[in-house]
């Protein structure tokens, strides 16, 4: 993928503000390929604030995911830089960033990624005994009884269908209280029914703990219900827009 040379007009970013939990500056990543390296993001410059509720749009292959994962510093940037709850991180060790994502960044992917040999509430309590919280499984009970699943605590993966494991998912990325709240086609595994109670959830549980949300979707229907909206194109912001 190379730079486009697209004629949109991008929409100016929000101005850098000290609220910002995200920041990136002229973020750039490329990656090798067998003809040489592949350009993924082309100078990133974007301030998302606690609370804000975004959606990153744009078609396949657009750099969308890319964008969310080295905002979760699960990829190394190749230029700019990225401050994460005010902290730098283009720079800090792996054992600074996993502590940094374990206390700030709860992350919802499109598959659920839950430890198959582990309960509902286990699942959930894991970020929390790492971090060494105490009460981990009285607040990982909370998370899931938050998102409808009370009844659901005892049961292993397998046992249950695919948008409990999902709101498994949240409860796992919403218990440590976040402030921000990373979420990559989080019903893209879903049928539409249980996909709409999904991200009913994943709003109200970004609500409750005061967490920026950052959606990647395809579903432009979806992305109308985030106060912003942020569309890219190999690689680039080309619009920018608040909702309200």
């Amino acid at each position: 993928m190379s730079t486009s040379s697209s004629t949109h007009i991008s929409e100016p970013s929000p101005p850098a503000s000290q609220d910002a939990v995200i920041q990136l500056e002229g973020v750039r990543l490329s990656l090798p390929g067998n003809s040489g390296d592949v350009d993924i993001l082309n100078g990133i410059d974007l301030a998302i604030s606690a609370r804000q509720t975004v959606a990153v749009l744009g078609p396949s292959g657009a750099g969308k995911t890319s964008l969310l994962m080295v905002m979760a510093g699960l990829e190394q940037i190749s230029g700019g830089s990225i401050s994460l709850s005010g902290k730098p991180i283009t720079h800090m060790d792996e054992d600074m960033l996993a502590q940094l994502r374990r206390d700030e960044v709860g992350i919802v992917f499109q598959a659920f990624r839950l430890i198959p040999s582990m309960t509902a509430l286990q699942n959930v309590a894991v970020p929390l005994e790492l971090a060494r919280v105490p009460d981990a499984l009285v607040i990982a009970q909370t998370a899931l009884e938050q998102l409808g699943l009370g009844h659901r605590l005892d049961h292993l993966p397998e046992q249950l269908s695919g948008g409990e494991q999902q709101r498994v998912a949240i409860a796992r990325a919403i218990a440590p209280s976040p402030r921000i709240l990373l979420a990559d086609e989080p019903t893209g595994n879903l049928d539409s029914a249980t996909g709409e109670i999904v991200i009913t959830e994943l709003f109200a549980a970004a609500e409750t703990v005061g967490a920026a949300l950052v959606l990647v979707t395809h579903d432009e229907q979806l992305a109308l219900r985030c106060s912003r909206i942020i569309r890219i194109e190999d690689g680039a912001v080309i619009s920018d827009q608040q909702q309200r």
